[in-house]
């Protein structure tokens, strides 16, 4: 029993993406916390030595080796000196008692480029006062928001299908940019020009009746990939909060043309939310045309997430 339970951890973990999605939204439910199945390795470990069970160890070099595969390349520190420009990326949090702390914390952080998810009409004042001198260019574009040490140009929403079904067309533009949740901006560098999104997917849910619900972020995901496949900039970076990990298939139109900045040049896991006992990396940079030279979670604000910092070079 003992070396059937590690062969199945270990064939999950290599068949992951033949787990189906047609019940519950299976597949994508383990992808989300497939790092977390490692866990399973020490107690069938303990258990096969305690019985000195030569087929379970055996049977338990699938799952140690599948999960080095899949996950043993962001355990070491892979940051380097150096880098261009400094990124900063947070969903500051609806319902964030200490909106001017937040800020405060985000700007002392030496970001150049900072991006806010989730800002609400009566926040949206505190952060623009407490940014202001720190950051004399942004944007906010519904929810979302860019702050820049550097001059911002064609800047617009992005549609990322949030408005949906058969009265979306009839909704005036002013209406459907109140709940807009993503943005497109150029930052003007020493280096030339840098396209920049910033983005907040629709939310996932687990209940018993629906199982993994990614509906609206699943569809938001597809609108972010088709914009993304559209830019003519050759340079690009991607910051948001993605209500998702990068295992999640969902996410593959993204990852087939962006690469995550943490997984190339961070340490460890990289996991933003929740604050208080973070379990998934759904914050994200994204990077196109320039090279991440370090990535790393910031300390918690008042916001359920945590901030995500990276730096990138030409």
């Amino acid at each position: 029993m003992l070396a059937a339970a590690a062969l199945l951890l270990g064939l999950g973990l290599l068949l992951h993406r033949q787990i189906p999605n047609r019940i519950g939204n299976l597949g994508s439910l383990v992808e989300t916390f497939l790092p977390w199945s490692g866990l399973f390795v020490p107690p069938l470990l303990a258990a096969a030595l305690w019985r000195r069970s030569a087929a379970a160890l055996t049977a338990l070099l699938l799952p140690v080796a599948v999960w080095l595969s899949l996950f043993g390349g962001l355990l070491p520190d892979k940051s380097r000196p150096g880098g261009d420009l400094a990124l900063a990326v947070h969903n500051v949090g609806a319902a964030n008692p200490d909106p001017s702390g937040t800020a405060r914390a985000l700007a002392a952080s030496g970001a150049d480029v900072l991006a806010l998810a989730e800002l609400t009409p009566d926040a949206r004042g505190a952060y623009e006062k407490e940014l202001a001198r720190t950051y004399p260019h942004h944007t906010v574009q519904g929810t979302v928001g860019l702050w820049s040490r550097l001059p911002l140009s064609d800047t617009r929403a992005v549609d990322t299908a949030m408005d949906y079904g058969p009265l979306a067309a009839t909704r005036p533009a002013r209406v459907r940019l109140s709940y807009n949740r993503a943005l497109r901006t150029t930052v003007t560098t020493a280096r030339g020009p840098l396209a920049v999104y910033v983005a907040h997917l629709g939310s996932a849910r687990v209940n018993p009746r629906a199982g993994f619900w990614t509906d609206s972020r699943d569809r938001n995901a597809q609108a972010l990939a088709r914009a993304v496949a559209a830019e003519r900039n050759d340079r690009m970076v991607l910051l948001g909060d993605l209500n998702g990990t990068l295992d999640d298939r969902a996410f593959a139109g993204l990852t087939s043309r962006l690469r995550p900045a943490h997984d190339a040049a961070g340490s460890g896991f990289g996991f933003t939310w929740p604050a208080r006992f973070p379990i998934a990396r759904i914050d994200h940079v994204l990077v196109r045309g320039v090279r991440p030279t370090s990535s790393r979670v910031l300390p918690a604000t008042a916001s359920d997430h945590l901030p995500v910092f990276a730096r990138i070079g030409w």
